[in-house]
């Protein structure tokens, strides 16, 4: 299962795509770093990214996949976020599967570097890049090249000692106003995250860009797939009890055991959360099964709502059989 934040933070957004209609208006997408053509395959958890992908990777017969997705960057973590299997990946070269240990912090900053090495790489060969997941906010660093502010600690301790949220919204409007006036007075997560970044880089966090709800051309085709909410719930639901019969409580046995153990990231992974309170004696196997069900049909739906605000994808229905889609995504990728 994907990371439980699809992109870290809620989103405006200009005008919503109509997602009754299959051919959206998007602009146009300029060759804006000489890459050849690359295709993005985004949605919710569950609605068939990965066979799409596949079936698309089959019927070019020059694409490698980029796997977008917060979690299977980790070894060791293999049956709770569904990695293609063994033979698929030998079928089609996958990258950013497999590239973190379990203990690491995996960030958003050092995913976009490796993410843009596997794009040249990938382009120097001649070949199409299929960039493939769900964790909306990697996506967007992929695709729209985002100036991502750095984490720094020491100003992050210092703030976190003010209890008064009112104060830090006060503090923030005297260092960087812009920042202030697009945050809640209430919202402290992200009232700190504007603070850290202005006192710690010594930039004001309003500079990094416009922010996530401007969505400028890019040279990335977006192809979204979307299903109904019972179909959504029942492939998440029928996909649980598969990984438990794959032996998904024994891989969360394992990790449970290493040394040094997981990291805050990893041990958040949906699924893999809900298990390993179970093995710590707090649920029952049941409850924490009905648990992870729950959880990922509701980070689902703000899988659904990232991806929505986006007008730049072109939705397609997730139920069709994905040689039906495949054709349909490779004619959206060759349109100007």
């Amino acid at each position: 299962m994907a990371h439980p934040d699809p992109g870290g933070r809620a989103l405006s957004s200009p005008r919503r795509p109509d997602l009754d209609g299959r051919a959206l208006s998007s602009p146009r997408r300029p060759d804006l770093d000489g890459t050849p053509g690359a295709l993005a395959i985004v949605g919710a958890t569950a609605t068939g990214k990965s066979s799409l992908a596949l079936a698309v990777a089959r019927c070019r017969g020059d694409a490698e996949i980029i796997s977008v997705d917060s979690m299977q960057v980790y070894r060791h973590m293999d049956i709770g976020t569904d990695k293609p299997s063994a033979a698929v990946r030998a079928e089609v070269p996958h990258h950013l599967i497999d590239v973190a240990d379990p203990s690491e912090d995996y960030s958003l900053t050092v995913f976009q570097a490796a993410a843009r090495q596997a794009r040249s790489h990938i382009a120097g060969a001649g070949r199409t890049a299929l960039l493939v997941g769900g964790t909306g906010l990697y996506h967007r660093a992929v695709i729209d090249d985002l100036d991502i502010p750095g984490r720094y600690p020491e100003a992050l301790a210092d703030l976190e000692e003010e209890p008064d949220t009112a104060v830090l919204h006060r503090r923030l409007a005297e260092l960087d106003p812009r920042a202030a006036a697009r945050v809640a007075p209430s919202n402290r997560r992200r009232i700190v995250r504007a603070l850290e970044v202005t006192v710690g880089s010594g930039r004001p966090f309003s500079s990094y860009g416009p922010g996530l709800s401007e969505y400028p051309p890019c040279d990335v085709a977006q192809i979204g797939l979307r299903l109904s909410r019972a179909e959504m719930d029942r492939r998440i639901e029928q996909r649980y009890w598969r990984q438990m019969e794959a032996g998904f409580l024994a891989e969360v046995e394992a990790l449970a055991e290493r040394r040094p153990p997981l990291s805050r990231t990893a041990s958040q992974a949906l699924g893999y959360k809900e298990l390993l309170a179970h093995l710590n004696g707090e649920i029952s196997l049941d409850e924490a099964v009905a648990l992870a069900i729950a959880h990922t049909r509701q980070f689902a739906r703000r899988q659904e709502r990232w991806f929505r605000r986006d007008p730049r994808i072109f939705w397609l229905d997730g139920e069709d059989d994905p040689e039906t889609l495949a054709g349909q995504a490779l004619s959206r990728m060759a349109q100007p």
